[in-house]
C-alpha cells in the first residue's frame, strides 16, 4: 500500500552550497532575517505531520536555547546513541531507509526532512526524497558543512517554482523527475 505522503527537504544554504560554516556556525542565516517574513515556512509546516532530523541538527537547536520546534509532530531524531523518547520526539537508532519506507506507507501529511547533511545524503542514496525546497542565502561562506556530499547517485529534478525576496534570498522548489 502506498500513500501520497512525500518526503520534503526544506532547508537553507549559502550560494556555494553550505548549510553551516565551520563549527556548525549558522550566523550567516541572519542576513536575510526580516520582520514578518518567514519565507513560506508557516504555510509549509501546515502540510507536514512528521519530521525527520539528524541528532547533530537537533542538538544544535537545543543548544541555542530553543525548545525543539517540532515537538507537536511525530519527530524522529536519527542517532547512533539510544536516548529516551521525549513525548512525540523519538530517538531512532535503526535503519533510516526502513523508517522512511514505513512512514511513506502510513496515512498522514507530508514528511519534513529538516537536515542535516548526513540525513539528506542518506535519503538521496536511497532515492527517498520527493521534493526539495531550498532557500539560497546570498553569501559565499567558503567552507563548512556541504548540503550535498559527493559520491551519491545522480537524480534529475523538475522545477516547481522560484521565488525571490527583498533581502536577496531565493527559494527553489523542485520535485523528483519522473523517469
Amino acid at each position: 500500500m502506498t500513500t501520497d505522503r512525500k518526503v520534503i527537504v526544506y532547508i537553507a544554504t549559502s550560494l556555494d552550497g553550505y548549510i553551516a560554516k565551520p563549527n556548525d556556525d549558522l550566523d550567516f542565516l541572519s542576513i536575510v532575517e526580516q520582520e514578518g517574513q518567514d519565507y513560506g515556512y508557516a504555510d509549509f509546516i501546515k502540510t507536514v505531520d512528521t519530521v525527520v532530523v539528524g541528532r547533530k541538527t537537533y542538538d544544535k537547536v537545543i543548544s541555542m536555547g530553543f525548545d525543539f520546534p517540532h515537538a507537536d509532530k511525530n519527530a524522529y531524531i536519527i542517532t547512533r546513541t539510544p536516548r529516551p523518547n521525549i513525548g512525540s520526539v523519538k530517538f531512532y537508532t535503526e535503519d533510516l531507509k526502513a523508517l522512511v519506507d514505513k512512514l511513506k506507507t502510513e496515512k498522514g501529511k507530508n514528511i519534513f526532512c529538516d537536515g542535516g547533511a548526513e540525513i539528506v545524503n542518506e535519503l538521496l542514496k536511497h532515492d527517498l526524497i520527493d521534493e526539495f525546497i531550498i532557500s539560497i542565502i546570498p553569501i559565499l561562506v567558503g567552507n563548512g558543512t556541504k548540503l550535498f556530499k559527493d559520491n551519491r547517485p545522480e537524480q534529475k529534478l523538475e522545477l516547481i517554482s522560484v521565488k525571490s525576496f527583498e533581502k536577496g534570498l531565493t527559494q527553489l522548489h523542485y520535485k523528483r523527475a519522473k523517469n
